[in-house]
């Protein structure tokens, strides 16, 4: 078997998965956008910021070209690709993955001392630790760490070993960088406590982070009307949330992350926030 037959056949074989895949030329970056997409002149891949829909066949775009269909896959033009490709790649965020990029040795030893264990493949370097759930990517949360996930793209190196873990706050929390560029308030969202004893439902810490991590979800997944969907994640949160005392910085940036992930200002984030919660009457 080729080096051709076996990228394009570990592509197929992912994308069966629910795995979107791109091929890598040399130096392990995607193949540059064709002539008719240079500059992103055609307005560029969907859900790529101030971007439109390209109807290009080619692997173009980086980790916005990542595809599932078969048909694209082994169409000609992708064909050729795989022809010139030294790796098979895919994109984390869209298999609902998080890739966290251990680059050496003492990345590894901090990863084991302080993050949960989970799905791990060795690298030429390092180590993925991947986990289940997307989020937004940034490089060099820390030395030798990146976080590999939405808007990005990582190496298939094979299935690793281990049992993959949820998307721990650990991970998440690695995004916010001190000092934050996000800082929506100074201090923890206080409204009224609900009636009688008091007592709030929502302390729960899986049910509280479940209503959070589905929010960012809805803002990242939005496609269109992103302005719209911000505001009306921010009204669902605090319609459930927001009377109880639960919501604090950490949560609220969080949801500012993605919505600016997806090219809202922080000052757009403040307003939709302002708005809704002068529509709840908070």
């Amino acid at each position: 078997m080729t080096a051709t037959d076996s990228h394009l056949r570990t592509a197929l074989g992912l994308a069966a998965s629910g795995i979107p895949v791109l091929p890598l030329r040399a130096g392990k970056v995607p193949f540059g956008n064709c002539r008719r997409c240079a500059d992103n002149a055609c307005g560029g891949r969907p859900n790529m910021k101030n971007a439109g829909p390209c109807a290009c066949p080619g692997p173009c775009h980086g980790w916005a070209a990542a595809t599932t269909d078969p048909d694209v896959i082994q169409s000609g033009v992708w064909r050729r690709a795989w022809m010139r490709a030294t790796a098979v790649a895919y994109h984390p965020g869209g298999a609902w993955l998080t890739v966290v990029d251990l680059d050496n040795a003492d990345a590894i030893r901090w990863a084991r001392e302080n993050l949960p264990a989970t799905q791990t493949v060795p690298t030429t370097r390092g180590e993925h630790w991947i986990y289940l759930g997307p989020m937004r990517s940034v490089n060099a949360v820390r030395p030798g760490v990146d976080i590999k996930s939405t808007m990005a793209y990582a190496r298939w190196l094979g299935p690793g070993t281990g049992t993959m873990t949820a998307l721990p706050e650990a991970v998440r929390a690695l995004a916010v960088k001190e000092p934050s560029p996000v800082r929506p308030v100074s201090r923890a969202i206080t409204v009224p406590a609900p009636g009688g004893d008091g007592a709030c439902r929502h302390r729960t810490p899986a049910y509280l982070e479940r209503g959070i991590a589905m929010a960012e979800q809805r803002i990242t997944e939005a496609t269109s009307a992103v302005h719209a969907t911000v505001y009306r994640t921010f009204l669902a949160v605090l319609s459930v949330h927001g009377r109880c005392g639960c919501l604090t910085d950490v949560h609220v940036t969080r949801l500012f992350t993605a919505a600016q992930a997806k090219g809202e200002s922080p000052r757009h984030c403040t307003d939709a926030w302002t708005n809704a919660l002068t529509t709840l009457g908070l």
